[in-house]
């Protein structure tokens, strides 16, 4: 059975549940994309929001309608597959490590590269140095 890509899917973290989603997000028309941005939103079970967004730019891997859907990566080595839970998991603890308190009822956009090293180095998914 194929997963709906559209429904949130669930992380337990401990007693808390998180749902999440991702989706790609670009501006332009149809072959002349630009902008392309992966989008990770995360939230947890009655409190607020928090908005991963990895951006493209130089150096910087992003889906542009030749690459999956899901990876990011740098031109220097390493790529996180957005679609696995691990991945999510070791973003959302950074981001709380960074000051993200998931009780708080605002929403919350991050910039997903400013945590990219500390959550590749933890996914064991960089080049060797």
């Amino acid at each position: 059975m194929v997963r709906n890509v559209r429904k949130a899917r669930r992380l337990m973290v401990g007693e808390e549940t998180f749902l999440w989603s991702l989706r790609h997000r670009h501006h332009g028309e149809s072959g002349a994309y630009r902008d392309c941005c992966e989008v990770l939103g995360i939230r947890r079970d009655g409190g607020g929001r928090l908005t991963i967004v990895f951006s493209d730019g130089p150096g910087r891997l992003v889906p542009d309608g030749f690459m999956p859907t899901g990876f990011v990566g740098t031109t220097e080595g390493g790529v996180l597959n957005l679609h696995e839970p691990g991945t999510v998991r070791a973003l959302l603890d950074e981001a709380r490590s960074r000051g993200w308190q998931p009780e708080e009822t605002s929403a919350r956009e991050m910039d997903g590269w400013t945590l990219f090293d500390a959550v590749a180095r933890s996914r064991n998914v960089v080049p060797p140095s």
